[in-house]
């Protein structure tokens, strides 16, 4: 009889011990799925927009990013004295296109690459406007990779801010499409065109 009251025991005790087991397992798999919830919650929160920038122009007059609200933005990295200099003329005709339908274009003159923007914001915004006809919003020179990077292009070539990806700016006229939203949504490379088809899509879908 003592046997079997012993036997009923040791396997009671066991049955507690599996019981409570499974129940620290269930709590530490719950635990583990918080953690990951709230990690993605807060990654969500981190990711930056435009919105938050505010800038001087060619004219060292304010531009604040959150006019943009709304709109589709081209960003790109200009500069004179480049093979790729022409594409002004396909920014401009692009912004004359389709600058009423909530898309807008800003340039960034920058002097990071051959140094092929050594000019002045005065000389920049004179060969802009005579050689090009440039009218959509030039920002005053800065610079868009090094250890000066200005705090824009800090968000637009960093996940960890912009929430899309790392990128490096490769060249001048490298282009960087903003959503109505404020947020990055693709890197364009510089030798693609400011009207390829790509990019018209983008702008009327």
């Amino acid at each position: 009889m003592k046997n079997i009251i012993l036997l009923v025991l040791v396997i009671s005790i066991i049955s507690c011990k599996k019981n409570s087991e499974k129940e620290d397992q269930s709590a530490d798999q719950a635990g583990k799925l918080k953690d990951m919830t709230t990690t993605e919650t807060a990654s969500q929160q981190q990711v930056e927009d435009i919105y938050q920038f505010k800038v001087k122009t060619l004219t060292d007059e304010d531009f604040d990013f959150s006019t943009l609200k709304g709109k589709k933005v081209m960003i790109v990295n200009t500069a004179s004295k480049c093979g790729l200099t022409p594409q002004y003329k396909d920014l401009q005709s692009l912004y004359d296109t389709y600058k009423k339908e909530n898309f807008m274009i800003v340039g960034f003159p920058a002097n990071n690459f051959a140094k092929q923007e050594p000019g002045t914001n005065a000389e920049i915004a004179e060969f802009c406007e005579l050689n090009y006809g440039v009218n959509f919003p030039m920002m005053a020179k800065i610079s868009v990779k090094g250890e000066d990077m200005h705090p824009m292009y800090q968000f637009l070539t960093q996940k960890s801010k912009n929430g899309f990806e790392d990128s490096e700016v490769s060249w001048n006229f490298q282009k960087y499409l903003i959503d109505e939203k404020g947020h990055l949504i693709k890197v364009i490379p510089p030798k693609t065109l400011p009207t390829d088809e790509s990019i018209i899509n983008w702008i009327k879908s």
